[in-house]
C-alpha cells in the first residue's frame, strides 16, 4: 500500500489549528503481519539508501522529532531506523540546557551535533524546545541572560525567524531537514501514562514532571500550532503525523524519511581510469 505523505505535510504559510488536525488516520495496513512486512520493507530500503547516501557524501540529512510526552518519539526512532548502519547515523537527545549551554545563543548546543555530509543526524527534541517549552514557561528565559531589549514584544517572532534563517542556511549548504511532529491526543497520552505506571518494566519512563506538564496541554497545543505555522517551509517542512496509533505513525514516518532520501541527488563515486588501474595492480597480489 502506497502512503501519501502529502496529507501530513504542513504547507508553508498555512494556518495551523491543531484542534482541526487529526491524531488518528486511516490505517495503512490491514493486519499485524502486513504492518511487520511493510516496516521490514521500509527498513531494508532505508538501509540501502543510507549506504548510497554515505558513499555519495554530498549532503547530510537531519531528522527532527518533536511531540508531547509519550507521543512515541523514542519508539519511532528505534523502529524506523533499526536497519541503519550506526556508523552513518547519530541520535542526539536534548534535555534542559546546562549552565554552560545557557551562556550561548539558543541554537548553539544543537549546532554542535549537526550531521556531516554523508551522515544522518536525528534530534530527539531540539532547538524547537526554545519556542515550545520555553514559550509555555517563559520564566525559563530568566536563565538565558537575555537583555530587556532582546525580550521585546516581537521576541517569539524573532526566534521563529532565527530558526527559519538557520535552516535555510543549512539547506543552501547541503543539509536536508525533515521535521516530524507526533500529534498525540490528550486521552491517548493518559492511557500511555497509565501503562507506564502499571507495567513495572515501563516505570522508568514515567516522571512526576510528566503530570506537571500535562496541566499545560492547551498551552502546548497552541505553542506547537504556531511553531508549525511559522517554521514549516518548502525546503524544511514539518509533518504533523497522527500519533495515537504507534504502528501507523511508524509506517508514515518511514515513508517520509524514504522520500527525503530519494529526493537527494545521490550516486556512487565513479572510479577513474587511474584508480581502476591501481586496483587491478593490487588485485594481482591477491590471486
Amino acid at each position: 500500500m502506497k502512503i501519501d505523505t502529502k496529507d501530513f505535510c504542513v504547507r508553508e504559510g498555512s494556518k495551523v489549528n491543531l484542534k482541526k488536525w487529526p491524531t488518528t488516520s486511516k490505517p495503512v495496513f490491514s493486519s499485524k503481519e502486513e504492518y511487520k512486512r511493510l516496516l521490514e520493507k521500509h527498513v531494508a530500503q532505508l538501509s540501502d539508501l543510507q549506504e548510497l547516501h554515505a558513499a555519495s557524501a554530498k549532503t547530510a540529512l537531519l531528522l527532527i522529532f518533536q511531540g508531547m510526552d509519550a507521543a512515541g518519539k523514542d519508539g519511532a526512532i528505534r523502529h524506523v531506523m533499526s536497519g541503519v548502519n550506526p556508523q552513518g547515523c547519530e541520535v542526539s537527545s536534548f534535555k534542559q540546557p546546562s549552565a554552560a549551554e545557557l551562556q550561548h545563543d539558543f541554537m548553539w548546543r544543537s549546532t554542535q551535533r549537526l550531521p556531516e555530509r554523508g551522515r544522518i543526524g536525528i534530534f530527539n527534541r531540539s532547538y524547537y524546545e526554545e519556542v515550545l517549552a520555553v514559550r509555555v514557561h517563559p520564566e525559563l528565559l530568566a536563565n538565558e541572560g537575555l537583555s530587556d531589549e532582546a525580550r521585546d514584544k516581537n521576541f517569539w517572532k524573532k526566534r521563529y525567524r532565527s530558526i527559519v534563517d538557520a535552516e535555510e542556511h543549512l539547506h543552501r549548504n547541503g543539509t536536508r531537514i525533515v521535521k516530524i511532529f507526533l500529534h498525540l491526543s490528550e486521552e491517548e497520552q493518559r492511557k500511555r501514562f497509565l501503562a507506564r505506571i502499571d507495567a513495572p518494566e515501563k516505570n522508568w519512563k514515567f516522571s512526576i514532571s510528566d503530570i506537571h506538564e500535562r496541566k499545560f496541554w492547551k498551552q502546548y497545543q497552541e505553542a506547537f500550532g504556531e511553531c508549525l505555522q511559522e517554521t514549516s517551509t518548502e525546503h524544511s517542512p514539518w509533518y504533523a503525523v497522527p500519533a495515537d496509533d504507534k504502528e501507523n505513525a511508524r509506517l508514515i514516518i518511514s515513508q517520509i524519511v524514504l522520500n527525503a532520501l530519494r529526493g537527494m541527488k545521490m550516486a556512487y563515486p565513479k572510479t577513474t581510469d587511474e584508480r581502476r588501474a591501481e586496483l587491478l595492480e593490487i588485485r594481482k597480489h591477491l590471486v
